[in-house]
């Protein structure tokens, strides 16, 4: 099997009790912004003390990287989507299967899972935050995507970028619903950040700011520890765009679609009903609503050509 430490970036556990926080990088092996800032984060916490002798992390931190095979390749994934793989069907079955008889991105979870029920079985916290950490293909804003669960909102609030509601229902095996309390011994709540895009060296800055005001929202760090002179970075890049907005459509693809996304859309552009957003063997694809559009698809893999979003506040 492969060496499981090398998935781990980073372990840091305070010396009062608090949450067992699980941070994910690299799901996406082209998206390697989350694994950067996480990196970059506990380097961070690591010499807090050094000017801060107060300083006394609550909980346990873990970092860790998502899709290996696919980082190294630089690739969203080699065989399928580890990001849809997190339904309950799939995960007993990898749960049940040899590491050899699996293909890349099932050996990929198995690791994940079996690395996080040892650390839960080795922590046993009260309660468990899980934070997948993305970029994306398109540029015009930073966002959060939470579950229905009111924490999770909160927590994707505190961190000054749009929150996006209702994605369980529009996506399905992600780790947003995987990361739940029917799966776990302990309370568990999920949240997914997307810094911006892929090539944009602020998105590692804006992953950092957005890690360091989880930690403050769940109690780990105080307010004043763990200097974070890029929080202001959130905040100025989302000026101006929505601070709710819950999903309408998501148009999924396959790779015999043809699907081709015209040029030029950003995240949160707004869409008219009827506008030609993109072009597939069966034709023309037209907006149903007016909407804002997010995430929409300029690279050859993926299962989602785009996210149509209706702005609440």
């Amino acid at each position: 099997m492969q060496d499981l430490v090398e998935r781990v970036i980073g372990r840091y556990t305070g010396p009062k009790r608090g949450p067992l926080i699980v941070a994910l990088g690299g799901l996406h092996g082209n998206e390697l912004a989350g694994i950067r800032a996480l990196d970059m984060l506990f380097h961070m916490l690591n010499v807090e003390p050094n000017h801060n002798p107060t300083f006394a992390f609550k909980g346990r931190l873990l970092g860790l990287r998502g899709n290996l095979q696919a980082c190294r390749l630089g690739v969203r994934f080699l065989e399928k989507d580890l990001n849809r793989q997190f339904t309950p069907d799939n995960i007993g079955r990898i749960r049940s299967t040899p590491h050899s008889a699996l293909e890349a991105e099932d050996r990929e979870l198995q690791e994940l899972l079996e690395i996080i029920d040892r650390e839960i079985e080795d922590y046993q916290p009260e309660r468990m935050i899980v934070i997948d950490l993305h970029t994306t293909t398109a540029d015009g804003g930073i966002f959060t995507l939470a579950t229905d669960d009111p924490e999770s909102i909160e927590m994707a609030k505190s961190m000054h970028a749009p929150v996006i509601t209702g994605m369980l229902k529009g996506l399905r095996g992600t780790t947003m619903h995987h990361f739940c309390c029917d799966h776990f011994p302990c309370l568990t709540v999920s949240v997914t950040f997307e810094a911006g895009q892929h090539e944009d060296p602020l998105s590692t800055r804006r992953a950092i700011a957005a890690l360091v005001n989880l930690l403050r929202s769940v109690g780990s760090v105080r307010p004043e520890d763990v200097e974070n002179r890029h929080d202001d970075l959130l905040i100025n890049y989302s000026k101006g765009l929505p601070k709710v907005a819950k999903l309408l459509k998501v148009h999924p693809v396959k790779p015999e679609d043809r699907f081709q996304m015209l040029p030029g859309f950003r995240n949160f552009q707004p869409i008219r009903a009827g506008e030609l957003l993109a072009h597939d063997r069966n034709g023309s694809i037209i907006s149903p609503y007016d909407s804002h559009i997010l995430m929409p698809l300029y690279q050859d893999q993926g299962e989602d050509g785009f996210f149509l979003i209706e702005v609440i506040e």
